[in-house]
């Protein structure tokens, strides 16, 4: 047998039983006519009476919490924080960005290769070259490539006669071989030699940064961006301008950078260039065929609209030189102002598309071996025919 339902008492009544305990507790004087999003919002003066507790006095500066302060009546107010201070919340700590403009340059990330690629770069890694196709070094090379200092500070102990070859005082300009008996202060010193991979990094460089090692002004330079290296120093190939961007090469090998740098061996480098105007036909035709600058004639090899919208226009250029603001002042010849340059190419190495401003990549040894061979060096990163002409002139 089914239970009647129990019959709910009307709302109205359960809050007047509610106000009129209320009433008998002293903590209601009487019902708000406020509405309910006032009521939510905050009581108001007239609406709560509520009787203030007796609190023992506080010592002055103790007890007070953020964003609060004390009044002439010695209560407790609430401040509210200006308008344009930021607010952290408790437990929230704020995000700090790095502004330092000298801080280490970000690594691309490369995705590993297969088994056997990697079995094949370790191999390279682990390869040396012989004593005997190792070419001679200056003394003070290579006291400062095995750790001893910096080659200034090698010159100057060479200069003070703590350094000996072979038992005789050496002095400036002593070369020296694999084999040789190198001492400093009367120790023995066991010589590193450069037997193995250079190192070569791809840097994209941002606009408002020096490539120089020192700057008198304290700028920004590129080598306070790269890594830093223990028996060995990077070497720039090649220079870009402080308003210039794009790619950037550095390696640890001097021959691969003269062999890249020096004019007589005309390597291509590609820049995109952004004008405020256009060339007219005529002037491309000048810029290709050569034009006189204070310096001497300069020539593009390759000139390539590359489109653009606007009074900017797009250029794609090639020469195999790299003289001082060469690209800038050619197209200044004309009255035409270079807004934005880029180096996208240099000989066999292209930027990468994902490589960001201020971040760099290295070679891996496939890579680097592939380089070296373009260039003709040896597997260490030296000229070929270095022993033979040393053999030849002694």
């Amino acid at each position: 047998m089914k239970s009647a339902p129990r019959a709910r008492r009307p709302q109205p009544e359960i809050r007047e039983q509610k106000t009129a305990r209320n009433d008998a507790a002293g903590l209601r004087a009487k019902p708000s006519s406020a509405p309910v999003n006032q009521r939510r919002a905050g009581p108001s003066a007239d609406e709560w009476q509520t009787r203030q507790p007796k609190q023992a006095a506080k010592p002055a500066g103790q007890g007070k919490s953020r964003g609060q302060s004390r009044d002439a009546s010695d209560e407790w107010t609430t401040t509210r924080p200006p308008r344009d201070a930021k607010v952290i919340p408790e437990g929230r700590r704020e995000k700090r960005h790095n502004t330092d403009p000298a801080s280490k340059a970000k690594r691309m990330q490369v995705r590993p290769g297969s088994q056997k690629e990697v079995a094949i770069l370790k191999q390279l890694r682990d390869k040396r070259l012989p004593a005997e196709q190792l070419n001679a070094e200056r003394l003070q090379k290579a006291l400062a490539f095995t750790g001893y200092g910096s080659r200034r500070e090698m010159e100057e102990a060479i200069e003070a006669g703590r350094v000996s070859v072979n038992g005789k005082i050496a002095s400036l300009g002593d070369k020296v071989r694999p084999g040789d008996e190198v001492r400093y202060d009367g120790k023995r010193v066991n010589i590193k030699w450069q037997d193995r991979l250079p190192r070569i990094v791809i840097y994209h460089k941002q606009e408002g940064e020096l490539v120089s090692r020192d700057d008198p002004e304290g700028r920004t330079t590129v080598f306070d961006r790269l890594p830093k290296l223990d028996n060995s120093k990077w070497i720039s190939i090649g220079r870009l301008d402080f308003n210039t961007s794009g790619l950037l090469i550095f390696t640890t090998s001097g021959d691969l950078a003269n062999k890249m740098m020096h004019p007589r061996f005309e390597v291509e480098r590609e820049y995109a260039v952004r004008v405020l105007g256009e060339l007219a036909d005529e002037q491309k035709k000048e810029l290709l065929k050569g034009i006189e600058l204070d310096d001497g004639p300069a020539h593009f090899d390759r000139l390539a609209d590359g489109g653009g919208e606007g009074q900017n226009h797009w250029y794609h250029v090639i020469l195999k030189e790299g003289r001082n603001r060469e690209v800038r002042r050619m197209f200044e010849h004309f009255g035409l102002t270079v807004s934005r340059l880029m180096r996208v190419r240099f000989g066999s190495l292209t930027l990468p598309p994902r490589l960001k401003r201020g971040q760099f990549v290295e070679l891996n040894e496939t890579e680097v071996l592939g380089v070296i061979k373009w260039a003709g060096l040896r597997m260490n990163g030296q000229e070929k025919t270095s022993v033979k002409r040393t053999q030849y002139m002694e």
